[in-house]
């Protein structure tokens, strides 16, 4: 048992000298990499999250903002006790004009 925790501890040296030698031999190239990434980040990144944001902006100005027709499902906003907020009937997090109550949408 004794040559077996021996070998294990020469092993995990060796793993550690290595490591080292590596970590030591890449330390060069880290300047390089992180101006290469901060470039990419101005040039790749940011303007591709603008050009999302603009692609939603536009289509959300063409969206219509009607308010869906109620169909009173019998499977949907089934209501078996009260909300302990507000009047008992909304959702805590309740928007009047997309959430609509059990027996409709409520009026404006």
């Amino acid at each position: 048992m004794a040559a077996l925790g021996r070998l294990s501890q020469a092993l995990l040296r060796s793993s550690l000298t290595q490591t080292r030698r590596q970590l030591s031999a890449a330390a060069g190239h880290t300047e390089q990499a992180a101006k290469t990434w901060k470039v990419l980040t101005f040039v790749v990144a940011l303007p591709g999250v603008a050009v999302c944001m603009l692609n939603i902006y536009l289509k959300e100005q063409q969206h219509s903002h009607e308010q869906p027709e109620f169909v009173p499902y019998s499977h949907l906003r089934i209501r078996s006790k009260r909300f302990p907020w507000g009047d008992g009937t909304k959702t805590l997090f309740h928007n009047p004009h997309v959430n609509a109550l059990p027996d409709g949408y409520e009026e404006h």
